[in-house]
């Protein structure tokens, strides 16, 4: 069984902002798989299926960012999965629109989202897909910027990088190791 989450926040306010990209991914992968998110369990929403013979569980917590941990410890200790069986998708201002980057283990890097995780799953070392947003404008905030929609110019960019990680989850759930995931698609 792999968990595959998606972080961001809830509503309608949030829901095309650059911060909600791992909800966006979760939303490609569910739309390709033909699956939706209709059942609701630890302060999340979620959806189930299979690719291949491994079950998959899309989950995206409605904790909002900052709490997201808080919703994903309970699912790790329900199926009794351990750090290898996770994925975590969110964004990075570090990385320019519509580039990814995979890594098994890493700081927080300033992302709330994640230092949520980490304080909750106990461990830096998890694998997650990073889906870059870009760096504010100079005289932009960096709230403002991770609250804000994509611009024209780097839609499409955007769209791709959603579609690559998607097709990353898909080949990590067919039994490849996450190393080897990597290596194909970083």
């Amino acid at each position: 069984m792999k968990l595959i989450i998606g972080l961001g926040n809830p509503g309608v306010k949030y829901k095309e902002t650059k911060h909600n990209i791992g909800f966006i991914a979760l939303d490609e992968i569910a739309y390709q798989l033909g699956l939706a998110f209709n059942k609701s369990k630890f302060d999340s929403v979620y959806a189930e299926g299979r690719i291949g013979s491994e079950k998959i569980i899309l989950i995206k917590p409605q904790t909002y960012m900052n709490d997201s941990g808080r919703s994903i410890r309970p699912w790790m200790d329900f199926y009794n999965l351990s750090e290898e069986d996770i994925v975590v998708i969110y964004d990075d201002m570090d990385l320019p629109t519509g580039k990814i980057r995979l890594r098994m283990k890493g700081s927080a890097g300033g992302h709330n989202g994640i230092k949520s995780l980490i304080q909750h799953i106990g461990t830096q070392n998890f694998n997650r897909i990073r889906i870059g947003v870009g760096r504010p404008y100079p005289d932009q905030s960096v709230i403002s910027h991770v609250l804000s929609g994509f611009e024209k110019d780097v839609h499409e960019d955007m769209l791709s990088a959603v579609k690559v990680t998607a097709d990353a989850v898909k080949y990590w759930s067919e039994g490849k190791t996450f190393q080897d995931t990597m290596t194909k698609y970083n």
